[in-house]
């Protein structure tokens, strides 16, 4: 039996999406359909990165098929075809960065740098080309957690080309600075210098460009949110009552300038005995569950207070490359995939797309 197009959408249709349980058809593209009377080959478009899922989502495919068509061979080739989204206002994209991701906290000390990094690894891994912009001009800490040393290069004398390790671009004012050296700078000042570090690094083809935002709501966050096209942001918190605080007044902030929330991210959700293995929620527990309920955003993942991801990141081997098959790193990819699939999920850009203009004669 020939496989149709209406077939495959139909089978397709009756799979739940590993990540989030949602119809797998809505986020997936027919391409070709090639077959003969021994192979049936398709090619699926996808608007996300999914390495890691990519061998279970075959699986289910061709179980569905298989319903219906039972004597062939059955090959399925997913093409990521990650594309740029909406942005707040319909500002003008940047050059070669189709979508920028904002990981805020209202309240530092969260472990948002951590987070940051670790998600832009994972999606690096899954299958995307990621950027990591760290815009905390006081507190710089990327270039440390990603262990880069050296300076970067500006070939032309303009534009300065990002430092790469573990397949991700990135760019910090430490990479220019010295390491102890106290950056004394007002306001205007401050967003004067993360606008040229984002306009002026020679980002290259990124499909994802993960900013890692100061805490708080002041100069930096106004300056990225009007001025920069922004995809969504990602809020991260801790359980703790005083830091959902300030993370509602990220997330309100967010949405007073129309950048969508992708998500709620709760870090140091419970602590884990090095010794023993007890685990405990020293901060309070489902804070960010109940945050998620009440602004109706999605809650993207629980992280627990571990002794190891302060190490590896320390070291400049944050937890997913380092211990890339341990439970933590498994838990951030997870997360990268709700975004890529999030995002995937956002309108998309639509340009020069003009109104048709009819001539009648009156």
């Amino acid at each position: 039996m020939k496989l149709t197009k209406e077939n495959l959408k139909l089978a397709l249709s009756r799979i739940q999406h590993p990540v989030d349980g949602s119809d797998f058809m809505q986020t997936a593209e027919i391409g070709t359909i090639e077959q003969n009377e021994n192979i049936v080959s398709v090619e699926l478009k996808l608007g996300y990165p999914m390495n890691s899922i990519a061998e279970e989502l075959r699986d289910l495919i061709i179980t569905e098929i298989r319903k219906t068509e039972r004597s062939k061979q059955i090959n399925i080739q997913f093409c990521s075809d990650i594309v740029a989204h909406a942005t707040q206002a319909n500002m003008e994209l940047l050059p070669d960065i189709k979508n920028i991701i904002a990981v805020a906290s209202g309240k530092g000390g969260v472990g948002k740098s951590t987070t940051a990094v670790n998600l832009a690894l994972a999606l690096a891994k899954e299958g995307a080309e990621v950027g990591l912009l760290d815009a905390d001009i006081y507190g710089p800490s990327q270039q440390r957690m990603l262990g880069l040393t050296g300076r970067p290069q500006s070939p032309d004398g303009k534009k300065i080309e990002p430092m790469v390790k573990f397949g991700l671009q990135a760019m910090s004012i430490s990479m220019l600075v010295e390491e102890d050296k106290p950056l004394v700078l007002r306001g205007p000042m401050i967003s004067k210098y993360l606008e040229q570090l984002l306009r002026d690094t020679q980002w290259r083809n990124l499909d994802y460009l993960v900013v890692d935002l100061p805490p708080g709501t002041g100069d930096i966050q106004l300056t990225l949110s009007q001025k920069v096209p922004l995809t969504g942001a990602i809020i991260v918190t801790t359980p703790q009552d005083i830091a959902l605080i300030d993370a509602k007044k990220a997330l309100k902030m967010f949405g007073m300038v129309g950048v969508p929330i992708l998500g709620v991210m709760e870090n140091m959700s419970t602590h884990i005995c090095q010794k023993c293995g007890h685990e405990e929620a020293i901060f309070g527990s489902d804070g960010a569950e109940k945050m998620s309920r009440n602004y109706d955003v999605s809650l993207l993942g629980k992280l627990p207070l571990e002794l190891g991801i302060r190490l590896q990141t320390d070291s400049g081997e944050p937890t997913v490359v380092s211990d890339p098959g341990g439970s933590i790193a498994i838990k951030y990819h997870q997360i990268a995939l709700k975004i890529g699939l999030k995002i995937s999920s956002l309108s998309k850009i639509r340009k020069n797309v003009f109104p048709k203009i009819v001539i009648k004669n009156s």
